[in-house]
């Protein structure tokens, strides 16, 4: 008997511990507990150790942290009828327990489906290019349109991501033709453009090469011309010279002189190898001279002598026959000194080593 009351007090204890074990109940720090007794809502139960009345009471517990939700892809028909395929994220955090709990179902499933069909909706009225290349519009209008929907369930949507939009195989082939097609257009503008700008900066450069060509062709005739200009001038000017220098010493030759001038040129003329030779004067007042010349001496009038008259402008500074006789004394006193001290730097060396012309100088 005392066996049995000892099995039964122990069955007892494991009853009451287990009972006293299913009203344990332990929320976590991102967790918010409801608490439902007999269908009656009795409240919300904070972080830490609650114990609750067991069989009777209900806590549901919703995490407060912020949820991913995936919104499977869907294939949608855009605006100009290009059928796609676009799934997105989209990022929520229960704000009010209660009516998460109390107002739908289950707010998650209802999240997504909102969020379909919502995508269906934005991407309906909208073209291909455009949801290409417009994701972050159509996330904020997916953000508030599920954001004011879900407000009613205690559900705060942060924030909404377009994860792919994937056309279908042949949108996606003529989409990748048309892009060849607009690169390959680009490529013959640009090449084109390059060819322009190509044949321009060369045509510029020939431009500029022939107009320098021409300006230094102009400046080079202009230059030669001018020297061939000057050096006549400075020949025509050193022959006057000349010629007003022999004029000014022939004033005091004779015939005579000029009769045995003329003699040696003949000489000179016959003695080349030319066969045929041309006088340039009369040679019978050659002769007439010569004869007078051995007949006897015939002075020469100051009526005969000619003097030309010259333009002094042209010639340039005409010495006199006073300052030609300066300069050859000057010449011929400088030429005896030289001499003189060569010839007493000489030491035992005679008179006669001199060269002849020294010593006509020197007589």
């Amino acid at each position: 008997m005392a066996i049995i009351e000892t099995f039964i007090t122990i069955i007892l204890i494991i009853i009451i511990l287990i009972i006293f074990a299913r009203g344990v109940i332990i929320i976590q720090p991102y967790e918010q507990g409801l608490q439902i007794r007999l269908g009656q809502y009795i409240g919300r139960m904070n972080q830490g150790f609650k114990w609750v009345i067991p069989f009777i009471t209900e806590v549901v517990k919703l995490d407060l942290r912020t949820l991913v939700i995936d919104i499977p892809s869907q294939e949608v028909i855009t605006k100009d009828n290009s059928p796609t395929n676009v799934d997105a994220i989209v990022y929520i955090r229960v704000i009010d327990p209660e009516k998460a709990f109390f107002e739908v179902a289950n707010y998650r499933m209802a999240t997504v489906a909102l969020a379909q069909t919502s995508l269906r909706g934005i991407i309906g009225d909208m073209e291909l290019d455009e949801v290409l290349y417009n994701r972050e519009s159509i996330n904020t209008r997916l953000r508030d349109i599920l954001d004011r929907e879900t407000d009613q369930w205690g559900v705060k949507v942060e924030r909404v991501e377009i994860k792919e939009v994937d056309p279908v195989g042949a949108v996606k082939q003529a989409m990748t033709e048309q892009t060849a097609a607009e690169r390959e257009r680009r490529a013959a503008i640009l090449r084109a453009d390059g060819e322009k700008r190509s044949a321009i900066l060369k045509a510029e450069g020939l431009k500029q090469s022939m107009i320098l060509t021409a300006e230094g062709e102009r400046q080079s005739r202009i230059l030669t011309a001018d020297g061939e200009r000057m050096s006549q001038i400075l020949r025509a000017q050193g022959e006057a010279q000349g010629l007003r220098v022999l004029s000014v010493g022939a004033r005091s030759l004779d015939k005579r002189a000029i009769t045995v001038l003329s003699f040696d040129a003949l000489k000179a003329m016959s003695a080349g190898q030319a066969t045929k030779i041309i006088f340039p004067f009369e040679i019978s007042s050659l002769i007439k001279q010569g004869a007078k010349y051995l007949g006897a001496t015939v002075d020469m009038d100051d009526t005969e002598s000619t003097s030309i008259p010259l333009d002094e402008s042209l010639l340039g500074d005409i010495p006199s026959a006073e300052q030609v006789a300066e300069v050859v004394k000057s010449i011929e006193d400088q030429t005896k000194a030289i001499l003189k001290e060569e010839h007493s730097t000489s030491a035992g060396v005679p008179d006669t080593d001199i060269p002849i012309d020294k010593k006509i100088i020197l007589e």
